[in-house]
């Protein structure tokens, strides 16, 4: 069940960034990033409503630091790809997103099988092939590789921080991480001399990508408390290949060889780690 969970977090927080990403090419990204958080965390909010949880102070600590982690992930990942360094910037930020709770995981004293092991091992190309743009240069030292490195660090954080919280702590937490994550990109956003008021209309159908993400988010923490967080996050970091196969069969896009390849190394590693 937790793979399933897992596998279902990777499928929204794909379609997530297939609607965020094709209105980003239209209106200001950061005005649809913060659209995307304010409505997910409108979207859990009333989910509180109907549902129980009582969160202590631990568990909204936690949600801080996965709201500034996705935040700061997902400010640094547009500023990366707004520069036009997307075959830098999304591989080695899809590769951090996986590794960081692996080893968070395993601090923690996680030992998956081995069979799950190869899958994790399998899968780690497989995001960075999907994620690629294939007409890329060679990744350099520079900019591209900051940005992507701190979208990893970003994003592996939420992932690693969204584990710590319980079942008992309810939906609260997730609103919570929501709500941080919008005053974080608005935090860069102001800092980087970008514009982030949501002026254009457009921009509000960064409220669907958010209630995609916030749903994806909400799977990914149930699926942690019942599977290893080296296991869940590794599957959920398999995003990337549902945005690609979204892409082509919605939008026509080519999906070059290199991608194809990865496409098949994720459906490799998401057997290995089933069976596993």
């Amino acid at each position: 069940m937790a793979v399933l969970l897992a596998l279902f977090a990777a499928l929204t927080y794909g379609l997530a960034d297939f609607v965020g990403g094709f209105f980003s090419q239209r209106v200001s990204p950061w005005a649809v990033a913060l659209c995307a958080q304010l409505g997910g965390a409108t979207l859990v909010l009333l989910l509180t409503l109907v549902t129980e949880g009582s969160p202590t102070g631990a568990d909204l600590a936690w949600c801080v630091v996965a709201g500034l982690g996705n935040g700061f992930g997902t400010a640094f990942l547009y500023r990366g790809l707004s520069s036009g360094r997307m075959g830098v910037v999304a591989p080695i930020s899809g590769v951090g997103a996986a590794l960081v709770p692996v080893v968070v995981g395993l601090v923690a004293g996680e030992r998956p099988a081995a069979l799950v092991w190869v899958g994790i091992v399998v899968a780690l190309p497989g995001i960075w092939l999907v994620s690629r743009e294939p007409d890329a240069a060679a990744p350099r030292l520079g900019a591209g590789v900051v940005d992507g490195v701190l979208a990893g660090l970003g994003f592996g954080t939420l992932f690693a921080a969204l584990a710590q919280i319980p079942e008992e702590a309810g939906f609260l937490p997730l609103a919570l991480n929501q709500l941080v994550a919008a005053g974080a990109v608005v935090a860069v956003a102001v800092v980087l001399r970008q514009p982030w008021v949501p002026r254009e209309p457009r921009a509000a159908a960064g409220v669907l990508s958010g209630a995609l993400g916030a749903l994806a988010t909400g799977s990914f923490m149930v699926a942690t408390r019942s599977g290893f967080l080296t296991v869940t996050a590794v599957i959920a970091s398999l995003y990337p290949a549902f945005t690609v196969l979204l892409a082509a069969s919605v939008l026509r896009e080519k999906v070059h060889r290199a991608q194809g390849v990865g496409l098949a190394l994720c459906a490799v590693a998401i057997g290995l780690v089933a069976s596993g």
